[in-house]
């Protein structure tokens, strides 16, 4: 889900975000598996499709929309939300719908061997460690280039110190709840 601090910045769950890379995650590798074992690509066609959709309804509407963040966020419902800023995130699900598209295209025009092979491990590993480790390389690539100048920050600015963020509940006069 992204969400609005009452300063503008936009927010994610990290814990919906990690549960929806580790089940995109699964999704892939089994796909991968009954392409790469049994030659088998109509799996992987359809994934690397349903992940297009995914990382598109991601970036453009958000997180909770989309299929497996929809079920990432009943999977997380009891855990206490960890926000952390939107923008990075956005950044790395770019990065995802630009590689799903490279595997929809590839896959699809019958393109086999070591080019959709090395892509789809990239995938998964870059899916595994966001997951498991908690470690999102396109958060780090966004980090890198904010601090280069080659990208700009929006005009709200990094909604969030080192990326954590606290929910900030306002009450009805505009006060900080303590």
């Amino acid at each position: 889900m992204v969400r609005k601090l009452h300063r503008g910045g936009a927010v994610v769950n990290e814990n919906e975000a990690r549960a929806a890379a580790g089940l995109t995650m699964v999704t892939g590798a089994v796909a991968f598996s009954y392409a790469y074992f049994d030659k088998q690509y109509i799996p992987l066609q359809v994934v690397a499709s349903l992940f297009f959709v995914e990382f598109l309804i991601r970036v453009t509407v958000g997180l909770r929309y989309s299929p497996f963040g929809a079920l990432a966020h009943a999977m997380t419902l009891r855990p206490r939300p960890q926000w952390v800023s939107a923008t990075p995130k956005r950044f790395a699900w770019t990065l995802g719908l630009a590689m799903a598209l490279a595997m929809t295209v590839i896959t699809n025009s019958g393109i086999r061997g070591y080019l959709p092979r090395t892509i789809c491990l990239i995938c998964l590993t870059l899916m595994w460690l966001e997951s498991a480790l908690g470690l999102c390389v396109g958060c780090k690539i966004y980090g890198f280039l904010v601090r280069r100048r080659w990208i700009a920050v929006g005009p709200d600015g990094e909604s969030c110190a080192d990326g954590y963020c606290e929910p900030r509940v306002l009450m009805p006069g505009g006060e900080p709840v303590r």
